[in-house]
Parts: structure tokens; sequence; C-alpha cells
């Protein structure tokens, strides 16, 4: 398979990473067409037997950061919020609940909602992730943890207890499975 067919192979999870940065249709768009020109015109810089799709989703966010930097649009209001446009695909998930979900993803800082994405959603390696971002493994880890434990928050509310009035303490533990050996 050529270089080429290979980069546009991976079109559709860079439109998929594009659009959860962006929320929005046409710049996620222009973002891949973006990508896909500078590692077309590029691709002697790219390492035989590495990942590709890596290497892609990387120089998508390089990419992204400056189009953030151009456009000093870095906070979003909540009338014009990305969320706002987006429509559930039909009978596969619940209007509303994807609408929440999409609003707590927005809600993340950058940083938390990139890993989020590339572990959770583009299911990339810690390594994979960590050199994309161009982190350490641990910060990956760490934003991933805050991430996670972020959403669970707008998603769910704040843990019991910690409601006006009530101490700040750890939040609270999911409950522990009972598993026994069978003999």
């Amino acid at each position: 398979m050529s270089f080429e067919a290979e980069v546009i192979a991976w079109l559709p999870q860079l439109r998929r990473y594009a659009r959860a940065l962006t929320g929005d249709r046409a710049w996620a768009d222009d973002l891949v067409q973006d990508t896909a020109e500078r590692a077309l015109a590029r691709w002697t810089a790219f390492r035989p037997n590495s990942n590709l799709r890596a290497w892609l989703l990387t120089i998508l966010r390089h990419l992204y950061i400056d189009q953030l930097r151009g456009r000093r649009e870095i906070a979003v209001d909540e009338e014009s919020a990305p969320w706002r446009n987006l429509e559930a695909p039909p009978r596969e998930v619940d209007g509303l609940v994807l609408r929440d979900l999409q609003r707590a993803l927005y809600c993340l800082p950058l940083e938390q909602r990139e890993v989020l994405l590339l572990v959770c959603v583009e299911e990339l390696t810690y390594q994979e992730t960590s050199k994309a971002l161009g982190v350490p493994v641990g910060t990956v880890m760490s934003r991933l943890s805050r991430a996670r434990e972020h959403l669970r928050v707008l998603l769910e509310g704040p843990a019991e207890g910690t409601g006006e009035g009530a101490r700040q303490g750890p939040a609270r533990k999911p409950p522990l499975k009972v598993v026994r050996n069978p003999r």
C-alpha cells in the first residue's frame, strides 16, 4: 500500500478527532485537509515502521493549536457552543445524553480533552498519546485520570456530601464487586 493510500485510509479517524476537538464540521474538514496536505508534503519526515496514525494525529493537533492561536478563540460562550449544533445519531444514543456528554466534554480543559479523545476515542496507547502530545507518559495518565473524574462530576454532579455547607472530602468511591473463587 502506498503512503498516500495509507494517509487516505486514516482520514475518517482524523475527521472524528478534529470534529471532537473543534465541535464544528467545516473547521474539522479544513483541519483534516490541512493535515493530509502537510503529511503528503512532508512524507519524508515519517519514519518507516512507526505509527502513521499517531503521526497524523500529532500533525492535526499542532495545526489545531496554531489555528486557535491565530483565531484567539479559546473560550466558548454558551450560545455559540459547538454542542448546540450537533445531533445524536438516530436510534443509537439518547439525544439528551449525547448533548450532556458533548457539553461536559467541551467544559474540560483542552489538555484533558485531548488526552481523553486520543486514549478513549482514538484508542491510542499511553505511549502513542505521549508521543502525539509531546508530554511524558505519566502526564498522559494524570491528565486522563483528571479528565475522567472531571467528566464524572460534570455528568453525575458532585459526590455525596460535597454540596453547599458540606466539608470537601475525597470523591465517593464506586462500590466494590464481590468476586468468589470457584473451587
